[in-house]
Parts: structure tokens; sequence; C-alpha cells
């Protein structure tokens, strides 16, 4: 890694995940909860592009022609996706394993992806369409920094969607005493301390000049699964772009 440029990478995070690599296309496997959080994440996500780009609302490609960065990416459960909506898409993850079982996931599957284990700050490329980071702020050795430098890759007239925990009571309970004890998340994934509010979030992204122009909460029903809502208090969605000038 290059001393002249700083990253944002916790090695225990990554090493966390990269342990997880192999199993990460598997529904049952330890990414379960990945699994049944994607299809939530990407209605969210067509919903967020929609709104933005008015003119693509009805295409099932909407995303041609764009470039999208996805951060975080794992082995690629949102990146492909997002190839398939139509976007250039680079991926980055910390983990060399992850990158590893992406590459071979996407060429199995006829997708062209430009997967790197690099860090977001060591990325020499920017001016993206649509970064996407989901479930990797609260990894990070250093959020602002981190957001700053997604904010850095964001095109002017780009759209940056982000999903974190919530630092709430309810988010202890759920995600870290049911969630990795019975929930199927691997155990030792998340510190609730270094969860963020909402609020915290917004005010980086503000720093980072940029604008935050939805907050949608992410809940759990027993009879339909994830679903999109109001209530922010265990996890939420968010989306910012550049202020109009």
């Amino acid at each position: 890694m290059a001393n002249s440029v700083s990253s944002t990478i916790d090695p225990r995070e990554a090493a966390h995940f990269g342990a997880m690599a192999a199993d990460w296309w598997d529904p049952s496997g330890s990414s379960a909860m990945l699994h049944k959080l994607n299809p939530v994440r990407l209605r969210y996500i067509r919903s967020a592009i929609d709104r933005h780009w008015l003119d693509e609302e009805s295409s099932f490609r909407p995303l041609t022609g764009k470039r999208a960065l996805d951060v975080g990416c794992g082995a690629g459960l949102l990146s492909e996706p997002l190839a398939r909506l139509g976007a250039t898409v680079t991926a980055l993850d910390a983990a060399q394993e992850n990158i590893a079982i992406a590459r071979a996931h996407a060429e199995r599957q006829g997708l062209l992806i430009d997967y790197r284990a690099t860090p977001v700050e060591q990325l020499d490329s920017e001016g993206f369409d649509l970064v996407t980071s989901m479930e990797v702020i609260e990894h990070v050795s250093d959020p602002a920094a981190f957001i700053g430098a997604l904010a850095a890759k964001l095109a002017l007239g780009g759209l940056l969607i982000l999903s974190t925990p919530n630092r709430t009571p309810l988010s202890r309970l759920a995600m870290i005493s049911i969630g990795e004890s019975i929930g199927g998340i691997p155990k030792g994934t998340h510190d609730w301390d270094k969860f963020l509010t909402p609020e915290e979030l917004t005010d980086m992204l503000v720093k980072a000049g940029l604008e935050v122009t939805d907050v949608t909460g992410l809940s759990f029903d027993p009879r339909k699964g994830f679903t999109l809502s109001s209530n922010k208090a265990i996890n939420y969605l968010l989306t910012a772009r550049h202020p109009h000038r």
C-alpha cells in the first residue's frame, strides 16, 4: 500500500470480511443477511436513479452510458446488479480474497466489472455518475475522511447512495445481541460504538460539500422481511449529491 496516500481501511475489518469470501454468494451462508437485504437496497437505488435521472425512469438499463463506483463491494452482490442496469462498474474492496471471488463470479455471469483491491483514497479515477457504499462506513477507521474520499470521486451531476446501521439501543439489540447470536450475522461483524446516526452522517456529507436529498429507514417486518420505511432506528439508506449551483 502506497505510503504517500492515506487509507481509511481498518486491516482487522478487512481480514474479518476476507475470511468470509468463499461464502459471499451462498444465500444460506455467512452472508445470508446481505442476500436478504440486497433486493430492498436495489429498490431504493432504482428509485433514487429514477428521481435523479428522470429521462431514464422507464428504462430497463437506466445506467447505460454512466460510470458507477461500488466501494466495499465484497464479492459483488451489488456491483453485478449495477452492471446489469447498464453501468460501467468499478468496484473496490479491502480484502483481496473478496475481489478474487467477485472476479470469478462476474466472469461466469458474462459481466465486465473492474474489480480492484484498492482503497478508495488511492483510486486513480474520478467523475463517477453513481457512487455506492453499502454497510461500509461503520467499518472504516476515519468515517469523515472516508466520506471526503467518496465525495471526491463523485461527478458534479452524480448521485451518492449509502447505507449503514443507526446507533440506537434497538440497533444494538437487533444487529448484535440477536443478529450475531441467532440472526445469521457472523460474530464480531459490528462495533455498535462505530455506528453513525443520520444526523452525524449528514453533517459529514455537508462538510464534504454535498447535500442530502433523502434518508429512508430500513426495517424488518416478520411477515414481509426487510422493508423500506420511515423508521430509521435500526438501519437507513441515504442519498446525497453536489448542491445545484
